[in-house]
This record gives C-alpha cells, sequence and structure tokens, in this order.
C-alpha cells in the first residue's frame, strides 16, 4: 500500500524575498499529507509542536500527524478553542506556558495549523518564547491562506482594538493546501475571498475583471480557479512585503485597503461570529471607495462595479447587510481612531484613484468621512 508521503502532489510555489528571511509558500491540493517531508529540511531536531484549535484539529490533524509520523518527526499538539475570542492574553499566557512545559528549544519548530486566529497567535508566541523560535504556517482557511499567514503579522487583541499587541516575525514555510478548503462552511469561503478581492482592488485591475467572471468558480471549489486566485494573491501580497517588511514605507500599508473601517466594525460586533474579518473587510471595501468618490478621486462607476461584485457572491457591502444596525457614525470614527496607521492623531486611509490604483492618504478631511460614514450608517 502506498503510504500518502509517497504520493505526488503538483504545487505552486510563491517566494517571499526578504535576505535571510525569505521563504517560500506553496500552494496546491493535498500538500497536508506530504508537511513532514516539507517540513524535514528546516529542522534543527526533528521535532514539532503543532497549534490548533478544535475544529481543525476534528478534521484535519489526523492527517497531519500521519505525515510528520511518515517523515520520522516527533510532534505533539495544543488544541485551543476556535473563534476570534482565542486571540487574546489568556490564551497566549496559556500557549506560552505549554510550550515552556514542553521544553521547547530555540531551534525547534512551532506549526500554526488553522486560520487566522491560530496563525497570529502561534506566531505571536513564537516571537517571544525563548526571545524567537521558527514556526511554519499551515493555513486553513481561504482568508489565512491569502492573507494572515503570509508577511510576517503576528499578535492579538485587546480591549483596545484588534491586532494592537504583536510583532513582526515572518514563518519559515507557509503551505497551503486547496484541498482543506473544501471542508469550510461558505460563510467561512465567503469572507475569505473578500481579501482575494481586495488584491485586484489594490493594485491589479486585470485580476479584478478576472474575479468578476470566476468568482462564482472560486467560491464553488473549482479546483484550477480556486488555486489560480490564491496563487495570484500570496504572489501579490509576496511583492508587497519585500518590498516594506516593516510597513515602514507606505507600500505595505496599501495591504489595508478597506481595513481602518472594517476593524471599527469589528470591534462594534465585539470581534464574534457576528461578523466575520472577511465580512468586514467587504464592508471597509464599499466604503473605501466611496469615501474616495467622497473626495472627488475615484470614478462613480468604479464604486458600481465593487459594490456588484460583492453582492453578487453574497458579501455585505453596508452594515445594514451584515445585520448592523443602530450605531452611531461617531461612534465608528472614534473606534478608528484607534487604528495602528494613525500618525500624530490623524487617520491613514488607503484610496483609490480606481480599480487596481490604490495609494496611502494622511489627510482625509473628517467632514468628508463623517459624510461616508452617515451615509453608511443612517445616524
Amino acid at each position: 500500500m502506498q503510504n500518502v508521503s509517497d504520493r505526488p502532489v503538483q504545487c505552486d510555489r510563491v517566494s517571499v524575498a526578504l535576505g535571510p528571511r525569505s521563504y517560500d509558500i506553496l500552494v496546491g491540493p493535498r500538500l497536508l499529507e506530504t508537511a513532514g517531508q516539507a517540513l524535514r529540511g528546516l529542522l534543527a531536531r526533528p521535532r514539532v509542536v503543532v497549534v490548533t484549535d478544535r475544529a481543525v484539529a476534528d478534521r484535519h490533524l489526523a492527517t497531519l500527524d500521519q505525515a510528520f509520523d511518515a517523515a520520522a518527526i516527533a510532534h505533539q499538539s495544543i488544541v485551543l478553542p476556535p473563534g476570534e475570542g482565542t486571540k487574546d492574553f489568556a490564551h497566549l499566557e496559556e500557549l506560552t506556558g505549554y510550550l515552556l512545559d514542553a521544553e521547547v528549544e530555540r531551534g525547534d519548530v512551532l506549526v500554526a495549523f488553522g486560520g487566522g486566529v491560530i496563525g497570529d497567535l502561534a506566531g505571536f508566541a513564537a516571537s517571544i518564547v525563548r526571545r524567537g523560535m521558527d514556526f511554519v504556517q499551515i493555513p486553513t482557511t481561504l482568508l489565512a491562506q491569502v492573507d494572515s499567514s503570509v508577511g510576517g503579522k503576528t499578535g492579538i487583541n485587546s480591549a483596545h482594538g484588534k491586532n494592537l499587541i504583536g510583532a513582526f516575525h515572518q514563518p519559515r514555510l507557509v503551505i497551503a493546501d486547496t484541498a482543506v478548503l473544501d471542508t469550510l462552511p461558505m460563510r467561512e469561503i465567503k469572507a475569505g475571498y473578500a481579501e482575494v478581492v481586495k488584491y485586484g482592488l489594490l493594485g491589479d485591475a486585470a485580476f479584478f475583471a478576472w474575479l468578476e467572471k470566476n468568482g462564482a468558480d472560486v467560491l464553488s471549489g473549482r479546483a484550477d480557479a480556486r488555486r489560480y486566485a490564491i496563487t495570484r494573491s500570496c504572489a501579490a501580497k509576496a511583492a508587497i512585503v519585500g518590498h516594506d517588511e516593516h510597513e515602514t514605507n507606505d507600500h505595505r500599508a496599501l495591504l489595508n485597503l478597506g481595513h481602518t473601517f472594517a476593524h471599527a466594525f469589528e470591534a462594534e460586533a465585539a470581534y464574534s461570529s457576528r461578523l466575520l474579518h472577511g465580512e468586514a473587510v467587504a464592508i471597509g471595501l464599499s466604503l473605501a471607495f466611496a469615501l474616495s468618490v467622497e473626495l472627488g478621486l475615484c470614478p462613480p462607476a468604479d464604486l458600481e462595479r465593487v459594490r456588484r461584485h460583492l453582492g453578487a457572491v453574497g458579501l455585505p457591502t453596508s452594515p445594514a447587510e451584515a445585520g448592523l444596525t443602530g450605531i452611531r457614525s461617531e461612534r465608528i470614527a472614534a473606534r478608528m481612531r484607534q487604528d495602528k496607521k494613525v500618525k500624530d492623531g490623524a487617520l491613514t486611509f488607503i484610496l483609490a484613484r480606481g480599480i487596481g490604483h490604490a495609494f496611502v492618504e494622511h489627510a482625509v478631511p473628517a467632514a468628508a468621512l463623517a459624510h461616508v460614514l452617515k451615509n453608511a450608517l443612517g445616524a
């Protein structure tokens, strides 16, 4: 009988060029089965610790365990609760305590096996345990595969806002198994798709046009369409991160298109399943283009294309469509002032001169923002 780790697999390889911190992103089906082989060359000793959540563990941990067994890699796992609530100080303390009890060494590798919550939390833990240990991302959601697993941003949430406590800490490898996505609920797939759309809107008009024609196939799980969308998204992010690893020259800030709005609405929903991150991003993308139109920067027709496509795939383009009602615009504006991109007290926005032409703006008139928010919220 052929061992699963011996079966040939095909994958795309995207490189994140960061000098000595460079790494590859592997994209393709059934990569989980060969994860042990992929990691073997990265290990100082044949041992890893896997961090995952209960939902992922129930579906996929046995396959990953088998892959490590086949590669003769010792492994142990810590299984945390699923959901955004896990990305907090309490679970960070639990995770770091577990790793120290397990006597991990600086040369050991931590494997983040899950969605964005697990990737951010495990990556942050890896950045601080023993003053920094290596980690590998094996993202299991579409959103994590195209966004949060790539680029080295790690962290947790606090009462003051999302991702305000964290560090830049690059993974050694990212393994995006596209077949794993087949087990996700459609709501999760749609939420991840919002980040895919973002890459077209911020710098690749041709990709957005491709999504307008093929987005339904990406969502339905057509293998070639989904793999192409993930690979192209990863390549776009890799290029940006390669030019601006620590978000010091405004280039990487482009990846936050829609996110200043999105994080404020996520905070309003208490980081709960009431509003998924990708749903908030979809709203944010629409509002970023609305603000661009308000300022006379973007053709109204492009805003309509954005709204039409997001709506066609079942994503919200306004707070009301996501069930968020009765919120005062002043309250959202106050939440936005906690955004990480605030500089000298002024909000920074990613705006657009059209689809595929995003830029960073550090001086948005307060009146224009207030008008857009009042239009969106009705109050």
